[in-house]
């Protein structure tokens, strides 16, 4: 059975960093793509950022191109997103996902098998 667990998430103030990681359990996770993807209160579940199946390719929600960055680092089964310059508006929870190495779209929920419990990320101004 797969498991993914976020961990990183926090209360910090506008301008900070935040590390999430999420670690799969189960299964290798060089098997699949990643994504992250965030929910605020009373909003949908968003994209956020992608990486897929072997880290050559990431994708980025423009909302945070240039201030997060994914990873992957398959040998500890971890995804990590390094998120800077943090604002109000990225206050959410965070959930990890992965899917099929084959997937194709990478911003859908739908594409992606697992999911992460998530991990609250909170932005003061």
């Amino acid at each position: 059975q797969v498991q993914l667990v976020e961990s990183g998430g926090g209360l910090v103030q506008a301008g900070d960093s935040l590390r999430l990681s999420c670690v799969m359990s189960g299964r290798t996770l060089s098997s699949y793509a990643m994504g992250w993807f965030r929910q605020a209160l009373g909003k949908e579940r968003e994209f956020v950022a992608a990486v897929d199946w072997y880290g050559g390719v990431t994708h980025y929600a423009d909302s945070v191109k240039g201030r997060f960055t994914i990873s992957r680092d398959n040998a500890k089964n971890t995804a990590s997103l390094q998120m800077n310059s943090l604002k109000p508006e990225d206050t959410a929870v965070y959930y990890c996902a992965a899917g099929r190495w084959t997937m194709v779209d990478y911003t859908t929920p739908s594409s992606y098998d697992y999911w992460g419990q998530g991990t609250q990320v909170t932005v003061s101004s």
